[in-house]
């Protein structure tokens, strides 16, 4: 365990007047108001803490606890009048932010409250240059000479750890990885020297390696200019690496708060309990035995992408896969683990597909998959009902126009099912992922994250597959919504003998289900295992470093009791 953890000791609950020396951000019986007619009156309901200067401080919860939301108030950014400050006050050094004009908010966001959003390509103007976007943020305090602003942007880029600064700058955010876009955004919003960060879930969407940098980055930014952080996730493991402090929300109402030593390893709401129970951990390993038959194999597959040159500019090719090989028995979750770009979901891809392979075979029950052409066509619809997927977002892959209940006929229906066994078919499924038959009349945007993600997996299971693959379904998760989607696909394996290929870049999640692994890097399968001996003994470096970068890797989970 870090030594953080082991020496920090308990806080108790933040009062207004608490540390008041120290407090930058001191919020006090806060209350956001919602529309009338949403399921509760209060998006956040009499919330008090304080933030301090130097340290951080992680607001966790789940998705609907109000984390985001008053984030939103403190930047002044809430959809008023629909969305407001009902009661309360937010004091930032001494001055209540609530109801304060506009123009003095304006002059805040930026030069003394920043923030980093979660996505940072919705963030950032694709239409714009990286050296345009950050130029725009320092000019809010001095016009510089061009090439004074470029030199200054170059080292403010160099202090994020981006290569060639003067490149990056020049580039357009598309054409920047998702780490690296990242660091724009913490570049932006670090260019005025704030006094207080607000970082809103900024390492969801990514791999563990780039993950661990943003949050020694984060840390490290921190530490250098003093600043006080609001770190806002719902990953116990980047509690773990990241937090001083820790306050807890369940439904807009703070339930539990204080050092992250005693809410981490001495849990007392069981809220919290539950949370931290949830988190998978490289300990957690699938124990069962799949069958021998095999249902999919791969052999020597090859895929290159290739982008247009142009006169002044040379074509670019990137070997997404190179000589890729495996096998996939009845009733196995196989995971493909790696960094973003490695390759994963380009094989998960080419297997149904979406993107055919260059060269090498795949083949199914024996029957070798076709690539393109009308007969490539033609078999894929036949063995669509064989093989299917479920993609990672679960709100941009239902169609926000057509029902539920459409949304699952329709596989069963193209494949010559009568309409009366098709729509049975679909409630039973729904019943099956764990959602109410109603569900078969509503809408999409009528559910949570989590029940989206169950409705994607009831569309895979009524074709009755016999392979099915996961493309980071629960990356975009909750840990506790992410634990029962979990379940559900163990169950899927065991009741209905699915084979499963699981793709994800989250190691304590590929510990929890996968039976063997495949770990790849730059297009190729560099190791693979069984599960448990690839943990305990990974033979590769590139392994042991992904291991090494999983969030919170020196805590120890205590065994908890949720009920309690």
């Amino acid at each position: 365990m870090s030594a953080r953890l082991e020496t920090a000791t308990a806080a108790p609950a933040t009062g207004a007047g608490e540390a008041a020396s120290q407090a930058l951000l001191s919020v006090h019986g806060l209350s956001i108001a919602l529309p009338p007619g949403s399921d509760r009156p209060f998006a956040v309901e009499q919330s008090t803490y304080t933030i301090e200067r130097g340290s951080i401080t992680c607001i966790v919860g789940e998705s609907g606890s109000g984390k985001s939301m008053t984030a939103n108030a403190i930047m002044g950014l809430l959809p008023q009048p629909y969305v407001r400050v009902a009661e309360g006050t937010i004091h930032f050094d001494g001055k209540n932010l609530v109801g304060l004009p506009e123009q003095q908010l304006r002059s805040i966001r930026g030069a003394e409250i920043s923030m980093i959003f979660q996505e940072p390509m919705s963030a950032l103007n694709p239409l714009m240059t990286v050296g345009q976007q950050v130029a725009e943020v320092l000019r809010k305090r001095e016009r510089l000479p061009e090439r004074e602003e470029r030199a200054r942007i170059a080292r403010l880029l160099e202090s994020m750890d981006l290569p060639d600064p003067e490149r990056i700058q020049d580039s357009y955010p598309f054409r920047l990885s998702g780490g690296q876009r990242q660091r724009v955004m913490i570049a932006m919003a670090l260019a005025l020297s704030p006094r207080l960060l607000i970082a809103d879930e900024p390492t969801t969407a990514l791999d563990v390696t780039t993950q661990k940098q943003i949050l020694s980055l984060i840390r490290e930014q921190q530490r250098e200019r003093g600043m006080g952080v609001m770190f806002i996730t719902h990953d116990f493991g980047v509690v773990a690496e990241i937090a001083d402090k820790v306050v807890v929300m369940e439904k807009g109402r703070i339930v539990e708060q204080g050092a992250v030593a005693e809410i981490l390893n001495h849990p007392r709401h069981p809220y919290t309990r539950k949370l931290i129970s949830a988190v998978p951990t490289l300990n957690d390993h699938a124990s069962t035995t799949p069958e021998s038959d095999v249902l999919l194999e791969v052999r020597s597959a090859d895929k290159v992408f290739r982008s247009g040159g142009g006169w002044f500019r040379k074509a670019r090719e990137v070997h997404a896969l190179n000589q890729v090989s495996l096998t996939l028995r009845r009733g196995e979750i196989l995971g493909l683990v790696g960094e973003s770009g490695s390759g994963k979901s380009t094989l998960a891809r080419s297997i149904i597909g979406l993107n055919p392979i260059d060269s090498g075979e795949i083949h199914f029950l024996g029957e070798q998959l076709l690539g393109g052409g009308r007969r490539g066509h033609k078999q894929r619809k036949r063995l669509a009902r064989h093989i299917q997927i479920v993609f990672q977002d679960p709100y941009a892959s239902l169609n926000p126009r057509r029902k539920v209940g459409a949304a699952i006929t329709l596989g069963p229906l193209q494949h010559g099912v009568p309409v009366a066994e098709a729509n049975a078919r679909a409630k039973e499924m729904l019943s099956f992922v764990g959602l109410d038959a109603s569900a078969f009349d509503r809408y999409p945007h009528e559910f949570s994250g989590g029940q989206r993600q169950r409705i994607g997996i009831a569309r895979a299971l009524a074709m009755r597959p016999e392979v099915l693959i996961a493309d980071e379904a629960v990356s975009a998760l909750d840990v506790s919504v992410q634990k029962q989607v979990l379940g559900l696909l163990e169950e899927i394996r065991q009741r209905m003998g699915v084979a499963i290929l699981f793709v994800t870049h989250d190691l304590r999640v590929a510990a929890t289900i996968c039976h063997r692994l495949l770990v790849m890097r730059h297009g190729q399968i560099v190791e693979e295992g069984e599960t448990s001996t690839l943990f305990a003994a990974p033979r590769e470096d590139y392994t042991r470093a992904l291991l090494d970068a999983v969030p919170g890797i020196d805590w120890q989970k205590p065994e908890l009791e949720e009920n309690l």
